[in-house]
Formats: structure tokens, C-alpha cells, sequence
């Protein structure tokens, strides 16, 4: 697909002149540290989307998710983050390595309001923190010192059109492949059934032992 220069949006003002101001409240509940609210969110959630940037500007959000409560609240402006075991790809952490400006965007379930965090990120291996956030007396190898620079509640409206935690909307499963087949068809191309049901189940049991 070719974009037509003339619709192509290249400025704030023409950009803002396609919508209306922002409501007060949308400009006033910004705020440069947690609250209460902000705070009970972050203690209640299970799960958060971490966006980073590299040096060069390449963006990537990646999934995290543990037990409520697991993005440890330090004070009102600095959380901690565990790196659970994963793909080894540290696409996130290396990134804040070049780059140490974060964003956070927390979710409860059932709830359909957000909570959206944004700072700058230190990677840490400090031993007393790390073992703070063991689970299942697994300790982290590192954890994510976020300190805040902006918070904000953000409204139901994405939630609400993507009925995301309704249960008549929920899609099975089996309506696509595995993840390993997906990626094999994608790639060198995915084995016939039998070695494909060993890999799916190679995948299954890897996860039951080393979620932590």
C-alpha cells in the first residue's frame, strides 16, 4: 500500500486540528508520582505491558505478568519490576541499556480502566531487592528500577469497544495453530503431525518448569 503525501499527518498542529481540546480532567490527572489510587492499581494488577525504545528509536512492548501485586511499589515515585525466565531474547533489557526511557501500561481484570506509568528505567542485581520478588522461592536475576516521571489513569473507552474481559467474546484456542507450529510455518516449515505433537508438548512441559 502507497500512502498519498497530501493525507499523510507531518505536524502537531495538523494533528491537533483534527480533533477537539483535551477535556480538563484528561489534562489534570497527570501527575508526576503515585498515588493512593495509582498505587492500589499497581498492587492490584497482574500484568503489564513495558514499552522501550533502543538508542536508534526501534520501539517494542513486551508482556509481563506474575501473582497480583508483583511490580513492587518502593515510594511514591520509584517501582520495581522481577525479569522472569523468558526466550533469552532480552529484547526489553537491552534496550534500556541504550535507551532508558519506559513506559508501563497496568491491567486488572474486570477492570476496564487502565493505569499508564512513564520514567526512566535502571537495571539492578542488588541481592535484598531481588529476593523480595522471588516467587515460588525463585529469585529474579534482575529486576527493573522504574523512576516515575508521569502517571495517569486512563479511561474504559479500548476496553469497553474490545470486550475484552467478556466471556461471549472469548475465541477458542484452536482457532489458530501452536506457537510452535506458527512459527514454523512461518520459517523452515512445521514437521509432520506426529513430530509437531512432540514439539507442542515439549513446549507445554517447559512451561510448567521453568514459569520461575
Amino acid at each position: 500500500m502507497t500512502i498519498d503525501p497530501a493525507h499523510v499527518i507531518a505536524d502537531e498542529a495538523a494533528l491537533r486540528g483534527l480533533f477537539e481540546a483535551p477535556h480538563a480532567l484528561a489534562v489534570q490527572k497527570c501527575q508526576d508520582h503515585l498515588g493512593r489510587h495509582a498505587q492500589d492499581f499497581i498492587r492490584r494488577s497482574p500484568f503489564v505491558c513495558v514499552g522501550t525504545q533502543n538508542h536508534e528509536g526501534r520501539a517494542d512492548v513486551s508482556p509481563r505478568g506474575d501473582p497480583a501485586g508483583f511490580v513492587k511499589v518502593l515510594d511514591e515515585r520509584t517501582l520495581a519490576i522481577p525479569d522472569r525466565p523468558g526466550n533469552n531474547r532480552l529484547d526489553s533489557l537491552v534496550n534500556l541499556l541504550g535507551n532508558p526511557a519506559i513506559g508501563l501500561l497496568f491491567l486488572i481484570p474486570g477492570f476496564d480502566e487502565t493505569l499508564r506509568v512513564n520514567g526512566r528505567a535502571t537495571l539492578t542485581t542488588e541481592p535484598a531487592l531481588l529476593q523480595s520478588l522471588a516467587v515460588q522461592s525463585r529469585t529474579p536475576k534482575l529486576a527493573i528500577i522504574v523512576k516515575v516521571s508521569e502517571v495517569f489513569l486512563h479511561c474504559a473507552k479500548a476496553l469497553r469497544r474490545s470486550q475484552l474481559w467478556h466471556a461471549d467474546h472469548r475465541q477458542p484456542r484452536a482457532a489458530m495453530p501452536s506457537l510452535v507450529k506458527m512459527i514454523l510455518d512461518d520459517t523452515t516449515g512445521a514437521p509432520d503431525a506426529q513430530e509437531m505433537q512432540r514439539l507442542d508438548d515439549a513446549l507445554e512441559d517447559a512451561y510448567r518448569k521453568t514459569l520461575y
